[in-house]
C-alpha cells in the first residue's frame, strides 16, 4: 500500500529544473579547490548587484515597456552567453596548446564539465520547442487517429466509436497537461541553466581554478559596451546611470584581482602553473 510519506518520498526524490540545471550548468571537480571565502564573496556580490537592479527599477521609470525591457534582458543573457562561450574555448583551447606535458592533456580531460554546460541549455531548447510542437498539434492531432473502434464491435459500432472517441479524448487531455508541466519545467531549466552557467562561466573552472577569474571581467566589460550603443533601461539621472553601469564592471574586476590573488597567496596557483611553468 501506498502512503503518504512513500508519496512525499517520492516527490521530494524528483530533482527540481533549478536543481537539474545548477547539477549540469555548476562548477563540479571532485579535486577542484573551492575557497569558502571566494564562493562567499561571489554570492554576497551578486546579491548585491540584485539589490541595486530592483532600487534602479523601483525608483526611475523603464525607458521603454516591460516587454523590451524583459526582451532586452533575455538578449543581455544571451550575448553575455556568447561571450562566455567564445572567450572560454578561445582561453581554454590556448591552455591545451601551451601548458607543458602533461597539463594539456589533463585540461583536454577536464572538458566533460564544459561541455555539459553549454549542453544543458541546448537541452532545455530542444525539449521547449518538442514540447511546443507537441501542445500546437505539430507532432499528433486527435483528427490524426481517426474514427476506430478498439472494442472491436463489442458494444455495438456507435457504442464502441463514442467509447473509443472518449477514451482518446481523456488521453490527449492528459497528454496536454503532462506536455504543459513538461514545457514550463524546460523554461525554468532553461533560464537557469543560462545564468548558472554564465555566473560559473560555463564550468571553465572544472578546467582550471584562474579561468573564470579571468573571463569574467572579459564578460561585464563586454556587456558594458553593449549598454553603452543600446541605451539606459531607466529614465535616471547620468550620474545614477553611470554610477550603476560602473558599479558592475569595476566590482567584477576588483573581485577577479583579489580572487587571483587570494589563490595565489592561499594556494599557491598562479598565472605560471596554469602554464605549467
Amino acid at each position: 500500500m501506498i502512503t503518504r510519506q512513500r508519496l512525499n518520498a517520492h516527490a521530494a526524490s524528483v530533482p527540481s529544473p533549478i536543481a537539474a540545471a545548477r547539477a549540469l550548468a555548476g562548477p563540479y571537480r571532485p579535486d577542484r579547490i573551492e575557497d569558502p571565502v571566494i564562493a562567499w564573496m561571489q554570492r554576497g556580490r551578486t546579491v548585491l548587484g540584485l539589490v541595486a537592479v530592483a532600487w534602479l527599477l523601483l525608483a526611475y521609470p523603464l525607458r521603454e515597456g516591460r516587454q523590451d525591457f524583459v526582451l532586452g534582458k533575455l538578449e543581455e543573457l544571451l550575448i553575455g552567453c556568447a561571450i562566455v562561450v567564445v572567450a572560454g574555448a578561445l582561453g581554454v583551447g590556448l591552455c591545451i596548446a601551451l601548458a607543458r606535458a602533461p597539463l594539456g592533456r589533463v585540461y583536454a580531460r577536464r572538458l566533460g564539465g564544459p561541455l555539459l554546460a553549454l549542453g544543458a541549455p541546448a537541452l532545455g531548447v530542444g525539449v521547449i520547442w518538442l514540447m511546443t510542437a507537441a501542445l500546437g498539434g505539430d507532432i499528433v492531432s486527435p483528427s490524426d487517429v481517426g474514427p476506430h473502434d478498439i472494442t472491436f464491435g463489442l458494444f455495438g459500432s456507435f457504442l464502441g466509436r463514442v467509447f473509443t472517441g472518449l477514451l482518446i479524448f481523456l488521453l490527449f487531455v492528459v497528454a496536454t497537461l503532462v506536455c504543459a508541466v513538461l514545457l514550463v519545467a524546460a523554461v525554468l531549466f532553461t533560464l537557469a541553466a543560462l545564468v548558472i552557467g554564465l555566473n560559473g562561466c560555463f564550468r571553465t573552472g572544472d578546467v582550471h581554478e584562474l579561468m573564470p577569474a579571468l573571463l569574467s571581467p572579459l564578460l561585464v566589460w563586454s556587456l558594458f559596451g553593449f549598454q553603452l550603443f543600446d541605451g539606459p533601461d531607466v529614465s535616471a539621472p547620468p550620474e545614477v546611470l553611470w554610477a550603476f553601469m560602473l558599479g558592475g564592471p569595476v566590482s567584477v574586476t576588483a573581485l577577479s584581482l583579489w580572487e587571483v590573488r587570494r589563490l595565489r597567496s592561499r594556494y599557491g596557483i598562479t598565472l605560471g602553473s596554469l602554464l605549467g611553468r
